[in-house]
């Protein structure tokens, strides 16, 4: 079986879907998907991009080494208080993706795991990175992409010329 054919198998048995409700999310044909399940296709891009949204995740969730996966779960064991965080607080979760739970469950406190405000903490760091991530995309694309960069450039300088 491909690793493709593996992932989707596994993200649809994470989320409980059946194989009708992701050619209903995808709106990929039955054919398609048994196909892609069987690891027979290989998937044209389009058709993964309509794949990846129908189990919403990231294309490159499809493409994981099944082998590499096992640090996900260890992780989601040793990190407890994230489940609470995260059924406590689900406004801090949209538009998060596998990869963003990943880096989250990924975090430890002092002495181990996170406790539920460290995980609360490493939630709103991440949010309040992605706002500023998501504020530079924009400034790169409009007329003062020439000065973010040279004003990024010069704190750069300061981080990495001063001494500590």
């Amino acid at each position: 079986m491909s690793d493709v054919a593996h992932n989707v198998h596994r993200l649809m048995a994470r989320s409980g879907l059946t194989l009708k409700q992701v050619v209903a999310c995808s709106g990929l044909c039955e054919r398609t998907v048994k196909g892609i399940l069987s690891g027979r296709n290989k998937p044209h891009a389009r058709t993964l991009h309509r794949l990846a949204a129908g189990l919403r995740v990231s294309t490159d969730e499809l493409f994981q080494k099944p082998s590499l996966l096992t640090h996900r779960s260890f992780d989601r064991r040793t990190n407890p208080a994230v489940d609470t965080v995260v059924s406590s607080h689900p406004e801090w979760f949209d538009q998060w993706r596998a990869s963003d739970f990943d880096e989250l469950y990924s975090h430890f406190g002092t002495g181990g795991a996170l406790t539920e405000d460290g995980a609360a903490q490493v939630v709103l760091s991440m949010n309040r990175k992605r706002e500023v991530h998501q504020k530079v995309d924009l400034l790169l694309e409009s007329a003062e992409a020439e000065l973010l960069t040279a004003l990024v450039n010069l704190l750069y300088q300061r981080i990495v010329l001063s001494p500590e």
